[in-house]
């Protein structure tokens, strides 16, 4: 165990090393192109779990009732297709 407390590294922060990294920080954030604001706009609403969940939601729901409409009308054409077939069938061909 004496090896193990001999390998801590023994060093001192520099001074002002704390002050050192957050201009780093800031220097790497300034150079991050900004996109769109919209597209920001976007991401920041869209960072939300809440707001996601409720979107999706939305989207589920509003693909549902497209799918009902859709399948009414397509029931309504196939009703109507059979209904003429029934009252005036197309002679067989030759």
């Amino acid at each position: 165990m004496a090896w193990l407390r001999a390998a801590r590294p023994t060093s001192a922060v520099p001074p002002q090393f704390a002050a050192a990294v957050w201009r780093r920080i800031g220097a790497g954030e300034a150079d991050i192109p900004a996109g769109p604001w919209w597209l920001m706009r976007l991401a920041d609403w869209m960072a939300q779990p809440r707001r996601v969940l409720a979107a999706l939601a939305m989207l589920m729901l509003l693909g549902a009732g497209t799918g009902l409409v859709q399948g009414w009308m397509r029931s309504h054409e196939v009703a109507r297709a059979r209904y003429l077939a029934a009252v005036s069938p197309q002679e067989p061909g030759p």
